[in-house]
């Protein structure tokens, strides 16, 4: 019985840190570096995609996003939107860098299905990492979007500093990011 609890603990603890537990203002620093690990039998379900600049894996660093977006990038009906076909995903990439660092809350369309939740910012993620996890976006599931560099990702982050808040739809889409 005790063994069952700590694993439905250790797994609840997972699936939070996996999904931004908290964003960055509650979570304390030795915990937002916990996302990058995952268990080795999450990478297979990935498709698989070398680094390309001596960077770091897109493949590799996407597991903190598949919890809720999926290995394949399908995301889950009614929760978590595709990335897959996702015309976020494959728009000006400022807009989904600008939504990894500060987070998205609200109503969202993507693939003409509406989706109301919350994206906890990722924010302690490195300007490389970030570049890497969208160029994989971008490049995947039949995505035919250009490579983010993390210089692209340090001007939207400079762009956005002063934002305290996740972005809604309306917000992001309009926001002047580069």
């Amino acid at each position: 019985m005790k063994t069952s609890k700590t694993l439905l603990s250790l797994a609840v603890a997972s699936f939070l840190v996996a999904c931004g537990g908290g964003g960055e203002s509650s979570t304390p620093a030795a915990e937002t570096a916990q996302p990058a690990a995952a268990p080795a039998t999450q990478t297979a379900a990935a498709p698989a995609a070398a680094p390309t600049t001596g960077g770091p894996d897109g493949a590799a660093e996407y597991l903190v996003c598949s919890a809720c977006h999926q290995a394949n990038g399908q995301g889950l009906p009614g929760a978590f939107p595709p990335l897959a076909g996702s015309e976020v995903v494959t728009g000006e990439p400022s807009i989904p860098i600008a939504i990894i660092l500060k987070g998205l809350q609200g109503e969202l369309t993507v693939k003409g299905q509406k989706y109301n939740g919350v994206m906890a910012s990722w924010a302690q993620l490195s300007d490389a990492q970030i570049a890497a996890i969208l160029t994989y976006e971008r490049s995947s599931w039949g995505n035919a979007g250009s490579a983010v560099t993390a210089e692209q990702v340090a001007k939207v982050r400079a762009a956005t500093a002063s934002r305290t808040t996740p972005w809604t739809w309306a917000e992001v889409s309009k926001a002047k990011l580069n």
